[in-house]
């Protein structure tokens, strides 16, 4: 690794330290992960190669090309141990959600892979052992019998054995005796017997027959003993020895050791080689321990760990030469990783290390009562829903989705990397789903401790949680003992006097304990058997800092509820428990997000959902026919419906209506002024003592105290108000009451409920002006601080409720107020809206709030300021928004206005794509490729044949950006239906007669993969590019693709007869990819500017571009700045130049060339440029 690449390298793990797992400790477990047999070390590469951790083109930089790969990676590993664990680590380290699980699970197979003292029978060849050349191994057998020491037989070398095959490995027994005198002469040696003496060395060794003496059961070397060791710079090799190579029966078993490079330290006393060291040593050293004593080696570097194959019942211990060993006294050592409490280096990792399970002593009797009570608890605290209805009789069961994360850089690429979630398309989050079982597991049943539950408002987050908790009560999670689900609502931050104890026994959702010492005491023994759920984690108001300051005590030290968390979540207390984390996608922070292990995102309902709730929520069965009749034959409440919430309220509402022949609400503002209306009013009737009438209520109070609440984003009501009012919004549902850890909290019910009476408050409250109403209203132009869901729902209640026309009976504004000062505030805001310059969010926002408004006025007004390319990039699309989007563009076509539509990156379902697509308003539009064929095939299916040939004409790919994978991968599908005119799963299709217009058509392509992705997927690029015919400006900067990839685009270059910008900046294109391209670039004629800006381009590859220039006719431009000429190559460029009269500028410095030579060839043509 260069210096250069080093520093970098070792700048951006500083800079992660904050916010991911340290470089260091990667580079730690890496240097483990290359100790493994080379069998698992190739299977470890391999398996970071497909999982995308490693491009092919640095997978195959490490192999190199041709026959010598293996022994290429060999040589690497040996010379520069440290060089290769530095450049596998970088990668690893930036995508270690996906590279740790690989370590993990090569390292456990590699102590699978030690077999125990029963199993040991053959000294089977290690497959490291093919590292060491045979010349080595007979340069040291030829020195060490020079040499030999006067307690060994003469012809210990002499006598080799060809035809025993056993080789059990006796020790040596205590009675055995040497010749007193050995006779020192050197051995001479022909080339006859030096051939016999190699074919008899490659031989198993032979077991010797007799046991040792007194009796003693004999101390089997097993093969453990001789495999690699983990040590990163030490390894044990072991070597097939026939009979005589072993000491007389009873002898001690040899061992050869190598030492790596500079790294290992050096004896005391010795010359320190320059290469590697190989030392025959005995497997057991009588004078250093008494008989079954065991020493692990000390590791030669700080921070080593002990590998796993020398915690076994049989170890090497050190020569009988080694005074260092002589001194140890018998100790037993205990092996620490990295990671572990031992080792001064914090623990980020997500999941430990695989570990044996611990034995347990069993729980008291006490802890099993509490577990038999709290279970109880919890099925009679969990078994109802809102509304009263049964968790069991009325649940759906709703599936989960399993979000990705991406680290995206920024400016400060260096010193930091920040993770946003990856919006999947419709069919990637169909093979993303899972159901409740596979919550705390991956695919590899691989258990998750930190999991984060994502959803919108209303989305059903806590009743899923109770259903778990339910579960739990029955037995369905035995992985568990404990579970305590702590509602973030009621927690107090801003106290500093919570102990892990009072947060679990005191602050949880748990009864109280008689003997909670016992129990703790219990809960601290076992703490992977313990579940704390974080329901509501985005009412944390102030998430700056939250994972600073953790606690690490488990005792009674007093914590703020963010340092408990800390401490959880970074498992500096009750290491090992596992943690659901439930929140809004839009509230939580990225410096929690990129540190769990599981990203979830629970699903609305889909339509046989809706239809399942509804049937369950009536139980008559003609009610039943009527509410799905009218919430299907309307469809803004059949897309209100997909949020779980909603369709509760929906059918509140349909449940309580005066007559059948109601209309139901077309707007958010009307559906929920009705059902809280319907609340108040029933509310009434069951209680009229305390609500005699509604008017009398002091509902401007409980707007205010709505409106304070959300200013604080608290759901809290003030225990000071009146008792009548907080009775009756009890009864009426409005308020819903929790249990504190002293007293009774109430709180508002929901997210919509508070965000609908803090309109109220905003628009008739006279201590509200005008100013205030607008700021809270419609989105703005100008950027602010987000303040997540409920300001979104707040812009739509307020919209709403200014330009109302309830009927009388179910607005719950005033009527005497005045708020016509308010509306026409509001208005001119709206008139003055400008929706070109808005982001993808804010312009969907303002379409909410416009539809809101019930005005034609507005949606025209809308529809005129709105640009021709429309984009929602970027931005999640649900079926509300959705229908939304196309009940104002349909109005479109009065204005006959037509626009060209980006739904890239927006989850839009297939359904809502096709209804969208549809509008004689769109001209165009941009969705994932896949969406786009399922599309195709959806409206093939239906036998839609014109619907299907307008989509097919309508989607374009002008301008391409690949910016990610999925980008990209679908793509060759999308040639093959051009190539073929028809659709993968059918036969031909009229409606590609003329394959995809898209792709003829396409223009600009800008492939921004990066060094990560870009060598691996440019092969899917290529497949592509023949098709683009009508491709004018091509851009490949910084993907390094190499001399191969150039190789491969020289290939299809004659197909781009349109092209005119070719950028091939920064991709380590050397003289043998510019060799191919240069004769291939005069096939594309109409090639006007051409980039080679910084690659590794030489002389050799300037002297080919050089004798193509003059062929290349309308060439303009070419930039070949920052290469590695010299001036020769310079020279030969500028000659060149004078024989292409039609370019217009040459841009070639470089540090190679002498700058009076550049200057010299600037004076001769001016057309030569610098920077």
């Amino acid at each position: 690794m260069t210096r250069r690449k080093l520093s970098i390298a070792m700048s951006v793990s500083r800079g992660c330290c904050a916010v991911m797992v340290p470089f260091e400790d990667v580079l730690s477990r890496v240097r483990k992960a290359l100790q493994v047999s080379p069998s698992l070390l190739h299977e470890l590469l391999r398996e970071l190669h497909e999982d995308n951790v490693f491009s092919t083109q640095y997978y195959q930089s490490l192999y190199k090309d041709g026959e010598d790969g293996e022994q290429h990676l060999r040589d690497v590993f040996y010379n520069d141990p440290e060089d290769l664990a530095r450049r596998l680590s970088l990668p690893i380290w930036q995508n270690w959600d996906i590279s740790q699980g690989i370590l993990d699970s090569v390292l456990s197979k590699e102590e699978d892979m030690v077999p125990s003292d029963a199993e040991s029978q053959d000294i089977v060849p290690d497959p490291m052992s093919e590292l060491l050349p045979d010349n080595v191994i007979l340069e040291y057998l030829d020195s060490l019998e020079e040499f030999i020491e006067e307690d060994f037989d003469p012809k210990f070398f002499d006598n080799f054995s060809a035809v025993d095959t056993d080789t059990t490995c006796t020790p040596i027994p205590e009675d055995a005796s040497f010749p007193d005198e050995v006779q020192s002469r050197k051995r001479k040696v022909d080339a006859t017997s030096d051939k016999t003496r190699r074919s008899k060395r490659n031989k198993k060794a032979t077991a010797w027959p007799e046991s040792p003496s007194n009796g003693r059961l004999p101390n089997i070397t097993p093969e453990s003993s001789f495999h690699l060791s983990s040590n990163p710079f030490q390894h044990v090799l072991r070597i097939p020895f026939s009979p005589p190579l072993l000491p007389p029966s009873g002898g001690s078993p040899l061992q050869f050791i190598q030492t790596i490079g500079p790294y290992t330290a050096p004896l005391i006393g010795t010359v320190v080689p320059t290469g590697p060291t190989y030392v025959i040593v005995s497997a057991v050293s009588p004078q250093c321990v008494s008989p079954g004593t065991q020493i692990i080696p000390l590791s030669p570097a700080d921070g080593t760990v002990a590998p796993p194959e020398l915690t076994g019942s049989v170890l090497p211990v050190g020569s009988s030469s080694d005074s260092a060993c002589q001194g140890l006294p018998p100790v037993s050592v205990d092996t620490l990783s990295p990671t572990k409490e031992g080792n001064p280096q914090k623990n980020y990792d997500s999941t430990p290390p695989k570990t044996e399970r611990k034995i347990r002593p069993e729980a008291p009797e006490c802890v099993k009562d509490y577990i038999h009570h709290i279970k109880s608890y919890m099925r009679d605290v969990c078994c109802s829903m809102r509304g009263g209805m049964g968790m069991e009789s009325h649940y759906v069961d709703t599936h989960l989705v399993q979000r990705k994360l991406l680290i995206k850089s920024g400016k400060n690429a260096n010193k930091c990397l920040e993770k946003e979630l990856v919006i999947l398309s419709d069919s990637e989050r169909k093979k993303a789903k899972l159901d409740r079982s596979q919550l705390f597991h991956n695919s590899d049943s691989r258990l998750k401790q930190s999991v984060t539950l994502l959803g919108k408002a209303g989305v059903g987050k806590t009743t899923f949680i109770q259903h778990l908790c339910l579960d739990w009560a029955s037995g369905s999670l035995p992985q568990f003992q404990f579970v305590f689900l702590l509602n973030c609502k009621i927690l107090d931050l801003t106290q500093s006097n919570y102990s892990l104890k009072g947060l679990l026994f005191d602050l949880s959702m748990a009864p109280r304990c008689k003997d909670s010492d016992s129990v703790f005491k219990h809960i601290l023994s076992c703490p992977d058997e313990v579940l704390i759920i974080f329901d509501s984690f985005d009412h944390i108001k102030d998430f700056e800092g939250l994972l600073q300051s953790p606690a690490k005590s488990h005792t009674n030290t007093k914590y703020t509820i963010k340092q408990l968390f800390s401490g959880l979540f970074q498992k500096e207390i009750l290491s090992g428990c596992t943690l659901l984390i439930a929140t809004r996608p839009k509230d939580v922070l990225n410096q929690v997000l990129r540190k769990v292990d599981s990203l979830l995102e629970l699903c609305g309902f889909s339509p046989e959902d809706i239809e399942l709730y509804t049937s369950k929520y009536f139980g008559d069965a003609s009610l039943q026919e009527s509410a799905l009749k009218q919430i299907k034959n309307h469809r803004y409440i059949s897309s209100l419906c997909s949020n779980p919430l909603l369709c509760w309220t929906t059918c509140f509402l349909l449940e309580h209506q005066d007559s059948c022949n109601d209309d139901l609400p077309s707007t958010l503002t009307d559906l929920y002024q009705r059902v809280t209306s319907k609340h108040l009013q029933l509310a009434s009737l069951e209680n009229s003592s305390l609500c005699k009438n509604r008017k009398q209520l002091d509902i401007p109070q409980l707007c205010k105290m709505a409106w304070e609440g959300l200013e604080n984003h608290d759901t809290r009501v003030n225990p000071a108000s009146s008792t009548e009012l907080l009775d009756c919004s009890l009864k009426s549902g409005i308020l819903a009451s929790y249990k504190a850890s002293e007293h009774q909290e109430n709180h508002f019910v929901d997210l919509f409920t508070q965000n609908l009476l803090s309109a109220v408050h905003l628009v008739q409250s006279k201590q509200v002006n005008e100013k205030m109403v607008v700021a809270n209203s419609v989105v703005h132009q100008k950027k602010r601080k987000v303040q997540g869901e409920s300001q979104d729902v707040l812009q739509r209640f307020v919209t709403g409720l200014v330009f109302q026309k309830a009927a009388d009976g179910v607005s719950i504004l005033d009527s005497s107020v005045n708020i016509k000062a308010k509306r026409k505030a509001v208005e001119t805001h709206l008139e003055s809206m400008k929706p070109n310059d808005l982001v993808p969010a804010r312009l969907l926002e303002l379409f909410h709030c416009v539809y809101e408004t019930s005005s034609a006025k507005f949606a025209k007004l809308l529809l005129k300021n709105l640009p021709d390319n429309l984009s929602f990039y970027g931005t999640q699309l649900c079926p509300l928004d959705v229908y939304v989007i196309c009940h104002l563009l349909q109005q479109a076509s009065a204005l006959k206005r037509t626009f060209s539509i980006n739904l890239q990156d927006t989850c839009i379902p297939i359904c809502g794509l096709k209804e969208l697509v549809g509008l004689k308003c769109i001209k165009s539009f941009w969705a994932h490729t896949a969406d786009t064929i399922g599309l195709w095939e959806d409206l093939h299916q239906s036998n839609d044949e014109l619907n299907l040939k307008s989509a097919i004409e309508k989607f374009t790919l002008h301008p391409f950006k690949a910016t990610q994978g999925y980008h990209i991968e679908n793509l060759p599908v999308l040639v093959q239906i051009h190539r073929e005119k028809k659709l993968p799963m059918s036969e031909f299709v009229s409606a590609l007669d003329e394959g995809v217009p898209a792709l003829r058509h396409l223009q600009r392509l800008e492939f921004e993969l990066g060094v990560q992705n870009g060598p691996e997927l440019f092969p899917k690029l290529i497949e592509v590019l023949p098709s683009l015919q009508s491709l004018q400006h091509l851009d490949l900067e910084k993907n390094q693709i190499g001399d191969s990839g150039a190789e491969k685009l020289a290939g299809v270059l004659h197909f781009l007869e349109c092209l005119k910008l070719l950028n091939l900046s920064q991709n380590l294109i050397g003289d043998a990819g510019v060799e191919k391209l240069a004769k291939a670039l005069p096939s594309v004629p109409s090639l006007q500017s051409l980039s080679l800006y910084g690659n590794v381009i030489s002389d050799s590859g300037a002297e080919h571009l050089a004798l193509v220039l003059p062929d290349m006719n309308f060439l303009q431009d070419l930039d070949v700045k920052f290469n590695k000429f010299t001036d020769i190559g310079a020279t030969k460029l500028s000659a060149a130049l004078k024989n292409c009269t039609g370019m217009k500028s040459l841009e070639l410095w470089n540090d190679c060339i002498p700058y009076g030579v550049f200057e010299h060839l600037r004076l001769q043509d001016p057309r030569i440029r610098s920077l």
